[in-house]
């Protein structure tokens, strides 16, 4: 969890606080609501969605502004997927933290983000408030994009 910001003793040596590591680690993790089995568990035992989880609370633990989710529910069951959906909204509720999530499930985005972005190679193509647009409206923009890519490339 902490990446080359390790805890260390004060003293000459100092050696990695692996205790105080512990009780910092569980204590993120339960500031933010997330639950493991045990701060002492290798990442490799945890489920796809507690890494997901392990990952965001590095970004909190740190003092991010922003955080970037690329594709944070692909290949995660439903529960999995459940618990990244649950943990985002609740940062999103407690504020001072951008969130920008890169989906492609566009049920899935709406139900999470205040605002959707859609991009053709790298520019914004589409902006709008969330509870202002339907997925039904952004398949047809795709669409119509993807038909216009094809007619332009295929010249």
């Amino acid at each position: 969890m902490f990446l080359n910001r390790e805890i260390v003793r004060r003293g000459p040596f100092r050696l990695v606080d692996h205790k105080q590591m512990r009780e910092r680690a569980a204590q993120c993790l339960e500031d933010i609501g997330v639950h493991v089995p045990s701060v002492d568990l290798p990442v490799e035992r945890l489920s796809g969605g507690q890494r997901q989880a392990i990952a965001v609370a590095r970004a909190v633990h740190s003092n991010a502004k922003i955080l970037l989710l690329d594709e944070p529910l692909a290949a995660m069951g439903a529960r999995e997927a459940a618990l990244i959906i649950d943990l985002v909204m609740r940062l999103k509720e407690k504020g001072g933290l951008s969130i920008i999530m890169i989906m492609h499930n566009y049920a899935q985005t709406l139900d999470i983000a205040d605002r959707i972005m859609l991009m053709q190679r790298g520019r914004v193509t589409y902006e709008q408030r969330s509870a202002n647009t339907s997925v039904a409206e952004l398949m047809d923009i795709v669409r119509r994009e993807y038909r216009a890519m094809r007619a332009t490339t295929a010249q």
